[in-house]
């Protein structure tokens, strides 16, 4: 018996990420090989014949799975009756930007996409935040539409998190599925805490394999920083990863996780690991049946603890910055 179609919402979705995006999501490997789909794709009204331009290439890949294409810059018709919502677009940090005027322009942004979602989207819409600064946009957009459960949002740190797992990988020199358990805390920016503390390698605990002076001088760096390194060598920011972490991000979400393994979502806190309520924050989650649930009991020792205070204290300023602006 085949599925029933849903829909699904990429706004910005002629942007970089976006055009490497939409086809992952029509060819199945987001929701599966068999699950009909029809996308609806927002853009700004100036992008619009951009955004015709991927509805041209989607219809010309002849995808199975892909039901129809809606293109429009209407956000209302955008994210009408969508069962999955991936927020790819937000303002860029200009030259000269301060990072508070970069959260003063997105929370504009998505207060506003919030409030119509929280109008006209199903009501067990599943909501991923990728435009930045994720986790604060993420907690804006969950704030302005109560009537959608609150674990229905997230904000990806997979990214951060797939960069994580290459890098032990690469150092070991052992294949990508060999290391299971790596984990991002915190915001998606460099004061993310990337840890392996509770990571194997081969069925072995990493920090057995690794010096302290690795883990603390390079692998952290490393992964911080990636973004930054991208941005620099290619003068844009990370474009096709992005993508596949989103796909990653939201499969495991749809599908789960195999039993005892965990992966890094941003997802609002309910208080674990001294993290208060009210900011949405990247954890170890476990996944069943649809449901993310932060993995309980992990040690948190000293130097850990340090790193989720200092990427926490960066979250609570940004929220109460973008709070402030947006009167919530």
């Amino acid at each position: 018996m085949s599925k029933d179609t849903i829909k699904v919402i990429v706004t910005g979705a002629a942007g970089n990420i976006g055009y490497a995006l939409v086809p992952l999501i029509a060819q199945g490997s987001m929701f599966g090989a068999d699950q009909p789909l029809i996308l609806h794709l927002l853009e700004i009204a100036n992008a619009i014949d951009k955004g015709q331009a991927v509805e041209m290439e989607l219809d010309d890949c002849a995808f199975p799975l892909l039901r129809g294409v809606v293109v429009t810059s209407d956000p209302r018709e955008a994210f009408t009756d969508v069962d999955y919502a991936v927020f790819v677009g937000s303002f860029p940090r200009l030259k000269g930007m301060e990072r508070k005027d970069l959260i003063a322009k997105n929370a504009e942004i998505f207060s506003g996409q919030g409030k119509i979602l929280n109008e006209v989207a199903k009501k067990t819409c599943k909501v991923l935040v990728v435009g930045n600064p994720a986790n604060t946009n993420c907690l804006i957009t969950a704030s302005v539409a109560p009537t959608i459960p609150k674990e229905n949002f997230t904000a990806l740190t997979r990214l951060d998190h797939n960069r994580a797992v290459y890098q032990v990988a690469h150092k070991a020199g052992v294949p990508i599925s060999e290391v299971k358990n790596t984990c991002i805390w915190g915001n998606h920016s460099n004061t993310q805490f990337p840890d392996i503390s509770h990571a194997t390698v081969s069925g072995k605990p990493a920090l057995e394999l690794f010096e302290s002076s690795w883990v603390q001088d390079e692998f952290i760096p490393i992964v911080q920083k990636r973004g930054a390194t991208v941005i620099e060598k290619r003068g844009a920011s990370s474009a096709f990863s992005a993508a596949k972490a989103i796909v990653d991000h939201m499969h495991d979400w749809v599908h789960g996780t195999p039993e005892g393994q965990f992966v890094s979502m941003a997802v609002p806190s309910d208080g674990s690991y001294g993290i208060p309520e009210g900011i949405v924050y990247s954890f170890p989650v476990s996944i069943k049946d649809g449901k993310a649930t932060i993995v309980q009991g992990l040690e948190v020792n000293e130097f850990a603890r340090g790193k989720m205070d200092a990427t926490l204290a960066e979250l609570v300023e940004e929220k109460e910055t973008a709070f402030a602006l947006c009167g919530l």
